[in-house]
């Protein structure tokens, strides 16, 4: 199939500039450990491997996933314990500021008038999500006007 070797050279791609940015990447004032940030850069990696699995409401395994699901498999496989639900995951993370963003922050949208919806943040405005039924595990820009709109907060776990 065509199509698939191209998807996987986006993935791919996408994996090295996150490798990148976050190698590379310093910030003085960050109170992050270095190990700290090495899982939540695991976690990011682990989320983009799951790109293409079907969204699932209330999933949270390779077979379906929803967001919150997400997020809790990939931090959990990283070595790293959170919370299930959208909100649970909100109270259990230190308030990041988006000029100190690091793969694997996790970043909560308000859709139809309420906080409902996280992803993970990979780097360069981007982040991986389980959408919505009917979808799968994408990923999605914060330069969309929809998601920038929805962003409210981004955090860290502790």
């Amino acid at each position: 199939m065509i199509a698939q070797p191209a998807r996987l050279f986006r993935i791919f791609s996408l994996a090295i500039t996150v490798l990148a940015i976050s190698a590379c990447a310093s910030n003085p004032a960050d109170t992050t450990s270095p190990q700290a940030a090495d899982k939540g850069q695991r976690a990011a990696m682990i989320a983009l491997d799951q790109v293409g699995a079907p969204y699932r409401y209330g999933g949270s395994t390779p077979q379906g996933f929803d967001c919150s699901g997400l997020v809790q498999f990939s931090y959990s496989r990283a070595g790293v314990t959170v919370p299930r639900t959208t909100g649970e995951l909100w109270s259990a993370s230190a308030t990041v500021d988006e000029d100190d963003l690091q793969a694997g922050d996790i970043l909560f949208f308000r859709i139809d008038g309420k906080m409902s919806h996280v992803g993970m943040y990979l780097g360069e405005w981007r982040f991986v999500h389980a959408p919505q039924s009917g979808r799968s595990v994408s990923i999605g820009s914060l330069e969309s006007p929809f998601y920038r709109a929805a962003l409210i907060r981004a955090g860290r776990p502790y």
